[in-house]
């Protein structure tokens, strides 16, 4: 799954993506950017 990462500024593959679930309910994914390492974040459902 894609998604933006801040610290590159461009959309890439997520690494080790993993759906979870926010504080209001609302279902996401939580990953690792492949070429910098910074924590990725898309909501919505995987």
């Amino acid at each position: 799954m894609q998604a933006y990462c801040v610290k590159c500024r461009t959309k890439r593959e997520m690494k080790d993506a993993r759906p979870i679930t926010m504080k209001n309910g609302r279902p996401a994914t939580q990953g690792v950017c492949p070429n910098c390492g910074t924590k990725m974040f898309r909501i919505g459902k995987a």
